[in-house]
């Protein structure tokens, strides 16, 4: 057990289904891939998923999209299903829905969008829209985007909750700034999940917000794992610690770091943007095989500070 979790946290995490999840072997379904679970409704959730910002923003033509189409497609044929979205990056809802659509998965994907508007009416219309691009009149998870107006917006999201519109509801930052905020709002709001940024390089979320999230029963998406690259720039040149080639089967530095935050009981998936397949593929192996016991998660991060 991590120093950051208390007895409560571990045994909460622990009950049920995910336990041999949660204890770093694989929980196997359709596909390879590592699963958790959800400690609010007991949904099962594959360990890594995508993030669209930036990069799914992209034309009509079958071109624009091949490289997006063939990332669900890896993620898919692998287990994964859970893609991360938003009205705030341009038209990547359009294409997810699209893209899911004709690749006929649609019915296997756990949706996760986010509403970012000022407003009660401006945000029910937002998720409205949102509905309509995904090609869906259900959403697995509804997310108040960046803090914004998030009291008007949890309102709205227990009723739709209520309505069956909407499985689970949460809260979404990106910033190392945002986590004390964020635990604010998890210890008085009655939250299924919280985004954050979490990462070897950017650990601000483990002495509070993560233990937090486990004792409230909370699942944690994680975004960043990489620090918009800068990890992978640390590493440039440096080798990956033998034991954890043969323990946990790591072959990248991408993987190293995406277990590692697999390694922490209370994160339930991880979601790293990419707009190009090598990388998903590369992401996916992170999913597969052995999760980093208790042990191993310390001794990853006493080897990455040596490094």
């Amino acid at each position: 057990m991590t120093d950051e979790l208390s007895r409560v946290a571990f045994l909460r995490l622990m009950a049920g289904a995910g336990a041999v999840a949660l204890l770093g072997q694989p929980v196997l379904a359709a596909g390879a891939m590592n699963r958790r679970i959800v400690p609010k409704t007991g949904v099962s959730v594959p360990v890594i998923g995508v993030g669209t910002a930036r990069a799914w923003s992209v034309g009509k033509r079958p071109s624009d999209r091949a490289p997006h189409r063939e990332i669900l497609r890896l993620l898919f044929d692998a287990g994964g299903s859970v893609v991360d979205t938003s009205p705030m990056y341009g038209n990547a809802e359009t294409v997810v829905g699209d893209l899911l659509r004709d690749l006929g998965v649609g019915d296997r994907a756990f949706f996760a969008t986010k509403v970012w508007a000022t407003g009660k009416q401006p945000g029910i219309d937002q998720m409205e829209k949102s509905l309509r691009l995904l090609h869906t009149d259900h959403l697995d998870l509804m997310q108040v985007h960046n803090l914004v107006d998030t009291q008007t917006h949890l309102a709205t999201l227990r009723d739709w909750r209520e309505k069956g519109i909407i499985r689970h509801v949460g809260i979404t930052h990106w910033t190392r700034n945002s986590v004390d905020v964020l635990a604010g709002i998890v210890a008085r709001e009655k939250l299924d999940f919280v985004q954050l940024p979490y990462s070897l390089g950017m650990r601000d979320a483990e002495p509070r917000l993560l233990p937090l999230c486990a004792d409230k029963g909370v699942a944690v998406l994680v975004n960043r794992p990489f620090v918009r690259g800068a990890m992978f720039r640390d590493a440039r040149g440096r080798s990956i610690p033998p034991w954890a080639k043969g323990e946990l089967g790591i072959s990248s530095w991408a993987q190293y770091f995406l277990k590692y935050l697999l390694g922490h009981p209370a994160v339930t998936c991880v979601i790293p943007g990419t707009g190009k397949p090598r990388h998903m593929a590369e992401n996916i192996r992170a999913g597969l095989g052995p999760l980093p016991n208790a042990r191993q998660h310390k001794k990853m991060l006493i080897d990455w500070q040596r490094v």
